[in-house]
């Protein structure tokens, strides 16, 4: 029974609200323990006094009392499922809730490092699994050991040299147990461990499956996936295959004690000293001993599976995100100046070794539209996901409206960001839960208001129900231009002090391009930043920021940089000449 209690003890606290269930489930599994002892003594009567004597009427009695002790149980076992259930499950719920929370609570760096597959992983099978050993864990963890030693004092009673027999099988089946469960549960944490890899490598190849039509490399990635099935089926059959011995070796164990009181009970008969009644009585507690060991070794194991999985969840609960807060609120409404500052900024990524980043000094007034161009990997995106606070800088200082952005709650900031990013999502729904995300306020004048900036309202009205038409999972009903109008509308709706569209018009044709861009401009008050790779995007920009290996190389106008600036003229050329 070597499982850590401390994991799932750490777990319970989600219990609380079901502590009358949580003691009433055993209690009334208890119940029907107690009057299950009862029937072999029932029977053992039945056989003494009724069969021996032919007294038809006694039988009849004593088959009523013990219809009477099944109904009990079995009244007894369906309010204990009720009350284990509904404690199991409202546990569940609860964990998976506070487990998702705090993982949104995470920044973008904890999120790299972790993966996503491990904590969609951590969230749905660990959760399960643990919830599963609550439920047994109340059904069980007071029937069976409480028919195991009530079996064995009854026959005790009954006889006590024939109950060291019912002594010996238990001590050996606990040491079957013992033995099982020491080589079980280190497998169990390294099925689960493997699990991640495919629930990993399932998500990249249906995500990415366009890209693996596209390159014809469906063979090899069936045998990658393979290869991950394979490991995870070996160490499951491994572990299965020490689990299923409990069974077999169980039965046996029991069957030579039934052989053994079958044997000396037929002794014992002869020679006057129990009654035929007393026999089959002992035998049927050893029976009872039988299953409900079994039951309890199964507990025990799938104990064990829960316990390694509340570590794992536990795992994620002792991360604290990197991002800590403010107390003051950003209000961007009445400010004027440089909205958004700069100062040597450096940042690297989680476990990288060099800087994304280095030595960022850059300001941005109020109601300035800034346009970010560079090559692959210049850092554009690096640079703008530091604005809404999704990862914290390694040196230097980023200001918001004049104070520094670690002052101010992230909530606040978020709300007065706006940021499309390059890859458009939309969620599945309709079109106006989607734009409803800007603000969930939002009437449907001031939806068709931000689609007509985002020139989406021909793509609303495309539809047959309009705002009432349903989005598919991922977006995947509309195209890459329609989901990128309606992700930029949805920003729009947001009503933010700064919209960020990081490339997010790629998409989109040059005319319809164009129209964006002027529209946006005529929105009062509004600090946008454009990152591009399209020259075009950006060319009326009142600045320009070109970006090369982390570092700014150029700020100036379209004008300016074509004469200063070598990296942005190249850019220039080569989409002119294309």
């Amino acid at each position: 029974m070597q499982f850590d209690r401390r994991n799932m003890l750490r777990l319970a606290r989600y219990l609380k609200e079901y502590k009358l269930e949580s003691a009433l489930a055993p209690l009334f599994k208890l119940l029907e323990a107690a009057f299950e002892l009862l029937v072999p003594i029932v029977i053992a009567r039945i056989i003494d006094v009724g069969i021996a004597s032919k007294d038809s009427n006694y039988i009849i009695k004593m088959g009523i009392l013990l219809v009477t002790l099944a109904v009990i149980g079995l009244t007894s076992a369906i309010v204990a499922q009720y009350f284990s259930a509904k404690a199991a499950t409202g546990f569940g719920t609860k964990l998976r809730d506070d487990l998702f929370a705090h993982i949104l609570s995470f920044s973008h760096a904890e999120i790299d490092v972790l993966g996503r597959d491990t904590l969609v992983t951590r969230v749905t099978n660990d959760s399960d699994q643990v919830q599963n050993g609550v439920n047994r864990f109340f059904r069980l963890v007071l029937r069976s050991p409480f028919i195991v030693a009530g079996a064995f004092i009854m026959s005790f009673h009954i006889d006590p040299k024939m109950s060291m027999i019912a002594l010996t099988v238990i001590i050996i089946l606990a040491i079957i147990v013992a033995l099982i469960m020491s080589k079980s549960i280190g497998l169990y944490r390294n099925v689960q461990r493997k699990l991640d890899k495919v629930l990993g490598k399932t998500g990249e190849n249906l995500t990415g499956i366009r890209v693996i039509r596209a390159f014809s490399k469906e063979n090899s990635e069936v045998d990658e996936y393979d290869n991950a099935t394979k490991d995870l089926y070996n160490d499951q059959v491994s572990v299965g295959n020490i689990s299923a011995l409990l069974t077999p070796l169980t039965y046996v164990v029991v069957n030579l004690g039934i052989v053994a009181i079958l044997k000396a009970g037929a002794v014992q008969v002869n020679i006057g000293n129990l009654t035929t009644g007393q026999v089959v009585a002992l035998i049927n507690y050893m029976s009872q001993i039988l299953v409900e060991l079994v039951k309890f070794a199964n507990l025990i194991i799938l104990l064990a599976k829960a316990s390694a999985c509340a570590k794992r969840i536990n795992e994620i609960f002792d991360i604290r995100s990197s991002l800590q807060g403010g107390s003051s609120e950003l209000d961007l409404a009445g400010y004027d100046g440089d909205i958004i500052t700069f100062e040597n900024v450096g940042f690297a990524y989680p476990k990288a070794k060099e800087e994304a980043l280095s030595d960022i000094s850059l300001s941005i007034k109020k109601g300035e539209t800034v346009g970010i161009i560079g090559g692959t990997g210049s850092g554009k995106s690096s640079l703008i996901n530091l604005i809404p606070r999704f990862y914290d800088i390694s040196r230097g200082s980023i200001k918001l409206a004049g104070k520094d952005i670690k002052e101010y709650s992230l909530d606040s900031i978020r709300k007065n960001v706006a940021l499309v990013e390059q890859k458009s999502r939309l969620f599945r729904g309709d079109i106006r839960d989607n734009l409803l995300w800007g603000d969930e306020n939002a009437s449907d004048s001031e939806l068709f208001e931000a689609a007509d900036i985002a020139q989406a309202t021909d793509v609303i009205n495309s539809k047959e129900k309009r705002l009432d038409s349903e989005v598919a999972m991922y977006g995947n009903n509309f195209s890459g231009g329609q989901k990128q109008r309606l992700s930029i509308a949805r920003s729009l709706v947001k009503k933010a002090g700064i919209l960020i569209l990081d490339d997010s018009s790629s998409a989109l044709d040059y005319a319809t391009d164009s129209r964006l861009r002027k529209a946006i401009r005529q929105i009062k008050d509004i600090t946008t930043i454009i990152v591009s790779q399209r020259i075009v995007s950006i060319k009326n920009a009142d600045r320009i920021v070109v970006l090369d290996d982390g570092k700014i190389v150029g700020i100036g106008t379209h004008d300016e940089l074509l004469e200063n600036s070598p990296i942005y003229k190249e850019i220039y050329n080569s989409q002119v000449m294309s």
